[in-house]
């Protein structure tokens, strides 16, 4: 994990994100997309409390360590479902949540932090 952040996460968020790491795990496992690894989704889910989040969210925010490339996974997954939702009746629902998760993510890391990822991709 490249430079770790901890993050303050409400039950929805996680639950959010639990929804958004599940469409990408159901396209790996449709052999739709195979740039993303199935073993380091879990990872991310577990790191993010997401396994759990699912019975049991609480009613309390939880702190939970991220690091950026775990971030650019998840912002890839959203332009994934943006992208695949072009067609659908709400994709301007889509776009409006993947662009506010989008920002809320990007905000834990400086620009020249987003900078030396994508160079180093």
């Amino acid at each position: 994990m490249r430079l770790p952040r901890e993050l303050q996460l409400e039950p929805d968020a996680r639950l959010a994100l639990a929804q958004v790491l599940g469409i990408m795990s159901d396209q790996v496992m449709a052999g739709t997309v195979s740039r993303w690894d199935i073993g380091r989704l879990m990872e991310v889910e577990v790191r993010l409390g997401l396994v759990a989040a699912a019975d049991d969210v609480g009613g309390e925010c939880g702190t939970v360590t991220l690091g950026i490339d775990d971030a650019a996974l998840i912002l890839d997954g959203l332009a994934f479902t943006e992208i695949a939702s072009a067609d659908l009746p709400w994709v301007e629902m889509v776009r409006w949540t993947s662009d506010f998760v989008t920002g809320e993510l990007r905000r834990h890391w400086t620009d020249a932090e987003w900078l030396t990822l994508s160079a180093a991709d």
